[in-house]
């Protein structure tokens, strides 16, 4: 099977599996997402799901953030692991968004990556989830199904992106993201994986 014809499976397979995609990170507005995607960083989504109902009661606006202490967003936000940096981040990136977005999180891939502890695929993910602008955003997990499914031979997550954006085409970019993310949790782990429950994998393995 050609890699086009694997890249076609897999899309149709995911669609078939996962038809429906909810944002798995909660969140109301651009600027929660944000906060959201940045925490979850070295962080499962459960856990960032549980600490931002309290984050967001302390202050969910970028001027009612900068208006907190670090120490007071990094009390909150410990649980989810690299809380000193990722609350000073939070801050000085609310600071950012006031003094030179209007408060507003920008609608700009470039924009967004030039924020503190915001990289590629935070903002990839903003991009797509909050804005509906096509982006790929791939990390460690998507990384490793682009390579198990012989879609990308790539090293970097950075290649893995182009690759994958090279195969499908860009109005399925947003929703892939998030259906590779389902079906890496549900079918596909790193570790104990099992071939006869994955059909992906079994598929491909087999044709």
């Amino acid at each position: 099977m050609k890699k086009r014809e694997r890249a076609q499976f897999v899309a149709q397979e995911l669609m078939r599996l996962f038809p429906q995609v909810p944002i798995p990170l909660m969140h109301s507005d651009a600027y929660t997402l944000l906060i959201a995607v940045l925490l979850s960083a070295q962080c499962t989504d459960e856990r960032v799901n549980q600490v931002t109902p309290h984050l967001f009661r302390l202050a969910r606006d970028p001027l009612g953030m900068a208006q907190r202490s670090v120490d007071e967003i990094h009390a909150i936000i410990r649980p989810c692991g690299l809380g000193g940096q990722k609350a000073k981040a939070i801050h000085r990136l609310s600071e950012l968004l006031l003094e030179r977005h209007g408060g507003l999180v920008p609608n700009d891939l470039g924009a967004l990556e030039a924020l503190p502890g915001v990289g590629h695929k935070t903002a990839s993910v903003v991009m797509c989830q909050a804005f509906g602008q096509p982006a790929f955003p791939v990390d460690t997990h998507i990384h490793r199904l682009a390579k198990r499914w012989r879609l990308s031979k790539a090293q970097s997550v950075k290649q893995t992106e182009q690759d994958l954006k090279a195969l499908f085409p860009k109005q399925q970019w947003c929703h892939l993201h998030l259906r590779f993310i389902y079906y890496g949790r549900a079918y596909c782990p790193a570790r104990g994986h099992d071939l006869s429950r994955c059909p992906i994998c079994f598929h491909l393995e087999n044709n």
